[in-house]
């Protein structure tokens, strides 16, 4: 597998220098409907980039693997139940707080009504997306999914 290129997110802010920054491992699921729009949900109030939307996912526990970890995060975070998940593309983001590697899903069966339990929102979107601010490290998942629909057009 390719190495991510890196994102470096709001390159003007200070980043934590004590010894190595450790790299976050991130799943992210790419819910895709049978119409082509997909799932972004705003960050939950109180966390940093409170308001932003991204594609749902969270941190993997230590032994999980990519797709146990958005499993286990869909049905905490959002209420559903995830079919097979499609490793899709990674990336590496700098962000101020941390340093995170992404590991985007996508995913295209679920069961369950989609519940909100942390407090965030949710929309489904195509391209262009009108909700914003879109997070950092979501802006070049929109690239690839514009590329793949131009690419198939």
């Amino acid at each position: 597998m390719n190495q991510p290129a890196l994102l470096v997110v709001d390159a003007d802010q200070a980043r934590e220098t004590k010894g190595a920054r450790p790299v976050i491992d991130v799943a992210v699921g790419v819910l895709i409907d049978a119409s082509g729009a997909f799932l972004l949900t705003s960050r939950p109030p109180g966390r940093v980039y409170a308001g932003y939307w991204e594609f749902p996912g969270g941190k993997l526990e230590a032994g999980e693997s990519v797709e146990q970890a958005l499993r286990r995060e869909l049905e905490e975070e959002i209420g559903i139940t995830i079919g097979a998940a499609q490793v899709w593309r990674d990336e590496l983001v700098d962000y101020p707080h941390a340093l995170v590697r992404l590991h985007f899903c996508k995913v295209f069966a679920w069961t369950g009504v989609l519940q909100m339990r942390e407090g965030q929102s949710h929309r489904w979107e195509s391209l262009p997306v009108a909700c914003t601010p879109v997070l950092p490290g979501t802006v070049p998942v929109l690239a690839w999914l514009a590329e793949e629909r131009a690419s198939s057009a």
